[in-house]
This record gives C-alpha cells, sequence and structure tokens, in this order.
C-alpha cells in the first residue's frame, strides 16, 4: 500500500480502500458533511457509518455533493443492535438507504454479533440477519457483506447456515488488543480485517509510542497507522481538522522496524479500550 486510495480486494473480487474516514461520535448536522467533504477532499474515498451513529443523512448529503461520482467512493453502515433477524434486517436496511439517500451501500455490517437484548437467542436472529443480507447483496443493492466484533465462535455460528460468507470483520485492533487468533481465522478466511479504534482513543503517554515517533520523526498517530497497515488491517480514523485528517494520511513514506513492532508488544497487558462483544452492555 503507497497511498489512502490504494485498496484490498474483497473475497467477491471488489476493492476496499485501505483506510477509512470513521464517523463515530459525528452528529446529524451540516458540521459533519463539512467535515466528510473536508476528509473526502483530503484524499479519503472510504467513509464508515452506521445506523447507531445517527449521522447517516450527513455521511450521505457529503457522498452526494462532494463533487466525485458516486464509484469512486467508498461507503459502509452497519445493522444496529435492535433490528437484528430477517425482517427487522430488512426493514432497517431501508431505513439507512433513505437515510443515505445513495444508490447502493458499499458495505453493510452486522454492528454487534451478541446484543444485550437478544444475548440468549443470537444465533437463531442472526441467522436470518445473515439471510437478509445475502439477498440484499444478490439484489445488487449492498456491494460486499460482512460483520463486526465478531469472534471465532460468532463466525462459526453464521458459516454454519451461510451461503456467502461475511468479507469482513471490523474489530478493535491496536497495539494494546491485538487479538491475534480472530484476526488469523479471518484471514485464514480470506476476510479483511478493519481495525476500529485504531489511534487508541487518543490514549498517546506511553514511552514506547513516544520514542518509536522520535525516532522516525512521525506522530504517534502517524505510528499506530503504520502499524494497522503493516499487519494488513483497514484502520479506521476519525478527526475533526484537516490538518489531523492529512497527518493520518500520511502513513505511506516510512516502516516500522521489526524491533519496533516488538517494543510495541509491551502495551499489550493495557488491552481493549471498548467492550466484549460477549458481555457489553448493550
Amino acid at each position: 500500500m503507497n497511498d489512502i486510495q490504494d485498496s484490498y480486494i474483497l473475497s467477491n473480487g471488489n476493492k476496499i480502500p485501505c483506510v477509512a474516514f470513521g464517523t463515530w461520535k459525528l452528529p446529524e448536522a451540516d458540521s459533519t458533511v463539512d467535515i466528510i467533504k473536508t476528509a473526502i477532499d483530503c484524499g479519503y474515498r472510504h467513509i464508515d457509518t452506521a445506523f447507531s451513529y445517527y449521522n447517516e443523512m450527513s455521511v450521505g448529503k457529503a457522498v452526494r455533493t462532494c463533487g466525485l461520482k458516486r464509484n469512486e467512493l467508498f461507503v459502509t453502515t452497519k445493522l444496529s443492535n435492535d433490528s437484528h433477524g430477517y425482517e427487522n434486517t430488512i426493514m432497517e436496511f431501508e431505513k439507512s438507504m433513505s437515510n443515505l439517500d445513495i444508490d447502493y451501500v458499499d458495505l453493510y455490517l452486522v454492528h454487534w454479533p451478541r446484543p444485550l437484548s437478544i444475548r440468549n437467542s443470537w444465533k437463531e436472529l442472526n441467522e436470518g440477519t445473515w439471510k437478509a443480507f445475502e439477498e440484499l447483496y444478490k439484489a445488487g443493492k449492498i456491494k460486499a457483506i460482512g460483520v463486526s466484533n465478531f469472534l471465532e465462535n460468532h463466525l462459526e455460528a453464521i458459516l454454519d447456515t451461510a451461503t456467502i460468507a461475511p468479507m469482513v470483520n471490523q474489530l478493535e485492533l491496536h497495539p494494546q488488543y491485538v487479538q491475534r487468533d480472530v484476526v488469523e481465522y479471518c484471514k485464514d478466511r480470506r476476510m479483511i480485517v478493519e481495525a476500529w479504534s485504531p489511534l487508541i482513543k487518543g490514549a498517546f503517554d506511553h514511552p514506547v509510542l513516544i520514542e518509536i515517533a522520535k525516532k522516525h520523526n512521525k506522530s504517534i498517530a502517524q505510528v499506530l497507522l503504520r502499524w494497522s497497515i503493516q499487519n494488513g488491517f483497514l484502520p479506521l480514523p476519525k478527526a475533526s481538522k484537516r490538518e489531523r485528517m492529512l497527518e493520518n494520511a500520511d502513513i505511506f513514506n516510512f516502516k516500522l522496524t521489526e524491533e519496533d513492532i516488538d517494543a510495541m508488544k509491551a502495551l499489550e497487558s493495557l488491552g481493549k479500550t471498548g467492550a466484549h462483544p460477549d458481555t457489553a452492555e448493550f
């Protein structure tokens, strides 16, 4: 990868830009439209949202009015925790399409595998959800389908009845939380691994990160994003200021050494920043 517009190849042959612009916590507002259009102007071609982010309308408006053709942008959204099951999935997808007001979604993900409200019936409901995903994909309304926060047992439950395997798994991934087993499982099955919270929610004060950033004359954010790229992940950084967007995109002109990556293993004792998919209280 040499640029944020370079792409990984999905199992169905479609391209997915190797860095996405994350929109979590951006409100449904004109300011969000402007932020996303600025990101596109800075070179980002992959925008990641979700029904539960409550900003799909702003994302869609930015995509429609940024000046690029629809096929020049890659748009991801996600099914919310309240809408698992076949009928609910179909209904919420139509709401997302209405919110976005675009002709198709490039990637649709199941946001969480075992939401609190369906914890005792998650396998059955996810089976129905995935059936709906496959139908929407075959109808051309979605160009690729996948999951988010799915561990091996959640993926096995999907694969037991799927006719199309998930093409992407979006996971919390950064040097504090590497999830090697599920990453290897996904890569063995040709699933692209996306990294959410790649910047560890701004936890930049670890001396190892400070030293590596100084060594390469790069910011800690750039070091963390480069770590994702060198691991073959697709990171989803978020930024609200143009200079930060440009900084997060400038990660292809240096390389972390094996010594750097080994040193970063010291962060693993700090662990995850988000919820575990089997015990999340939502």
